[in-house]
């Protein structure tokens, strides 16, 4: 590594952990502002709040925001660089645009990595605990009928190829519901069907305990039915399947994520797209770190009139158009039939053309 390295490294990470750290405080000091009345009315602790809320909100913040921190960060050095006419001196002196791109690139590698690292461990058990918080303590006066609130009504999901559930309400604290039916159905005749008036899930034995239980057996020329006040039951569900919100992709890890689209997809769920781009994303996002940082420094390393003004400016309207992009594609795919790998890449796609484009244009 040469001291040109060196010097744009420390710049690159210097510039971009300050910003971060700057922009994550003014976020943290808006949202406590937002939250006052609700932090009061909860009765915690300051250390309490903190070390439960803030804790796992930062880092949820910080990976939403990574890109556009590692934009700006990478505009603002270079233009810098720029003005003081320390681009001109080192292509003056040989040095080629893709040489000096090289450290642009292994900067922007390594924080791809450590944004890809935390999308697919520390982020999701982060979300867990933030969006726990804010259920209890936040949102306690959600509309029931909310994909955000606590109490789930009328869920009806499939088991396997021929099993079939409904539950009427369920609780996903207390992790309790009533009106449990379960049925299977084979060559389109009813062979068994489950019916319980309450059930709650037991931690001990990982299993459904059912209250109030019928149980219907169906065979070709007969039939039995059997009554019991408590039964243990195994089901192919858990509290976790039956947490259908907003939430409950971001707090899985991606090992997690996937096993649990596998479940949904053999339920024929809605919500299958969503879960789909939400994997996607989490290669996705990383990697348009890279593309961003090369972006960035083309647009940035020639010196103008403006000065970095201008480089700023531009570089906040790419990244309003590819969050513009990124959001349309991924109602595309959640709401209509747009892949859900092509809604979380085209915006990479895209921009990377961009990156071609403004290399074989810039100068050399």
């Amino acid at each position: 590594m040469k001291k040109l390295d060196r010097y744009i490294l420390s710049k690159y990470f210097t510039t971009f952990f300050f910003c971060l750290l700057l922009l994550t405080a003014i976020v943290v000091v808006v949202d406590m502002s937002e939250k006052t009345e609700d932090f009061v009315r909860s009765k915690l602790s300051a250390y309490k709040i903190f070390t439960d809320y803030y804790l796992a909100f930062i880092p949820h913040i910080d990976a939403m925001l990574f890109p556009l921190f590692v934009f700006i960060s990478v505009i603002f050095f270079t233009s810098k660089m720029a003005g003081r006419s320390e681009v001109i001196a080192i292509l003056s002196s040989g040095v080629s645009l893709k040489r000096f791109l090289l450290p642009y690139a292994v900067g922007g590698t390594m924080l791809a990595l450590l944004l890809w690292f935390g999308y697919q461990y520390l982020v999701p058990v982060a979300n867990g605990k933030w969006a726990d918080f804010e259920k209890t303590y936040i949102n306690i006066f959600v509309d029931p009928n909310s994909s955000n609130s606590s109490y789930k009504q009328h869920l009806y999901f499939r088991l396997d190829s021929n099993s079939y559930a409904s539950i009427n309400g369920y609780d996903t604290i207390s992790k309790s519901g009533t009106n449990l039916s379960v049925s299977r159905i084979e060559k389109n005749k009813l062979t068994y069907n489950l019916r319980a008036n309450r059930f709650t899930w037991d931690t001990a034995i990982k299993k459904w305990t059912l209250y109030n239980v019928m149980e219907r057996k169906v065979n070709t020329i007969d039939e039995s039915v059997v009554y019991a006040q408590q039964v243990s039951k195994v089901f192919s569900f858990s509290p976790s399947d039956l947490r259908k919100d907003n939430y409950l992709k971001d707090q899985m890890t991606s090992s997690e994520l996937k096993d649990f689209i596998k479940k949904e997809k053999m339920r024929g769920s809605e919500m299958l797209s969503t879960l789909q781009v939400e994997l996607y994303n989490r290669d996705a996002i990383p990697f348009s770190v890279l593309i961003l940082t090369i972006i960035g420094a083309i647009l940035a390393c020639r010196k103008d009139r403006g000065g970095s003004g201008i480089h700023l400016a531009l570089g906040v309207v790419i990244s309003v158009l590819y969050i513009l992009l990124s959001r349309l594609t991924v109602v595309f795919a959640t709401k209509g039939n747009f892949s859900p790998w092509l809604a979380a890449w085209l915006p990479n796609l895209i921009f990377g053309w961009l990156a071609v484009y403004l290399y074989k244009r810039a100068p050399k």
